[in-house]
């Protein structure tokens, strides 16, 4: 099953191959028709979920309204009981009308970065944030995951301070997804009872699939490689796994956004999805990318 009930009749939980999906452009403006495209081919392709304008899909490169308008889009030809959606903001008040908006239309959650501006800032008011957005999307009890990417954000998902959140809100939290790559950190939130954790790396999955403690993974190259991954996660297949875990490794050392969409235009062909927004730019040289890609296939 790729979501499983919590026992509330207002919220579900995402289990399993989430893929990072990546937001294709029109223009500098989200290209609805070709994210459905795309986002279809995933579910289809051996994705239990999607995360919708995560990192890989360039949230905080756009405007609040044009997320917003992804994810009306989403809601009127994908399935979101399968979808969780990045509402995380620098500002509080962005960050809750994206969660309203992503409640209203009947997301299985929202994915929310820390406020990533100011640095050190004390427990208290990241709690404080994050009640805003619980508060905000009671009427529907959405499920808030935390998305911790210290490296981006600056400010971490500490063990102390998810416990601090799930003893103030119970389980409206729902989850966490760790984009640290310290799967000691991730073991230790997963201890924490009703929080269910998604390591981004693929490698876990067997782990997530035989009983350990995460739920699945939230990956950028689940774009790429869903199929094996689904093979590992639902059948056990090992060699699935070590095809899909190559085709992560093959982004070592590259900026991974351009990356994975260089690979999408090709593997799609349609060089419109190698188009990524400022400040991140294309890869210098996509061909090299391109020709390791071909050799592992």
């Amino acid at each position: 099953m790729s979501v499983q009930s919590t026992g509330s009749p207002d919220s579900t939980r995402i289990r399993g191959v989430v893929a990072a999906i990546a937001t294709p452009l029109a223009g500098s403006a989200p290209d609805h028709d070709r994210f459905i495209s795309l986002a279809r081919k995933l579910l289809d392709g051996g994705c239990d979920g999607l995360n919708v304008l995560g990192t890989t899909g360039e949230a905080t490169s756009f405007t609040a309204a044009q997320r917003m308008g992804v994810m009306t889009a989403a809601a009127k030809s994908l399935p979101l009981s399968r979808m969780m959606v990045g509402t995380g903001a620098a500002a509080v008040g962005d960050a809750v009308a994206l969660s309203q908006h992503a409640s209203g239309l009947g997301f299985a959650g929202v994915l929310v970065l820390p406020p990533f501006y100011y640095k050190g800032v004390a427990d208290a008011g990241v709690i404080s944030y994050i009640g805003a957005i619980v508060e905000a999307t009671k009427e529907k009890a959405t499920p808030v995951y935390l998305y911790n990417f210290p490296a981006l954000s600056g400010v971490q998902y500490t063990p102390a301070l998810v416990s601090a959140l799930v003893k103030n809100f119970g389980t409206r939290i729902a989850g966490l997804k760790d984009s640290s790559g310290d799967l000691t950190y991730a073991r230790e939130i997963a201890s924490i009872p009703t929080v269910d954790v998604f390591p981004s790396n693929e490698g876990t999955l067997m782990d997530a699939r035989n009983g350990g403690p995460f739920a699945g993974c939230i990956s950028a190259t689940a774009n790429l490689n869903s199929t094996d991954c689904g093979k590992a996660y639902r059948d056990g297949d090992t060699p699935a796994l070590a095809r899909a875990v190559a085709v992560r490794k093959l982004f070592d050392g590259l900026p991974l956004i351009a990356g994975i969409k260089t690979l999408l235009a090709h593997i799609h062909g349609d060089p419109v999805l190698e188009k990524v927004m400022p400040p991140l730019s294309a890869l210098p040289d996509p061909a090299a990318l391109k020709a390791r890609y071909q050799a592992l296939n």
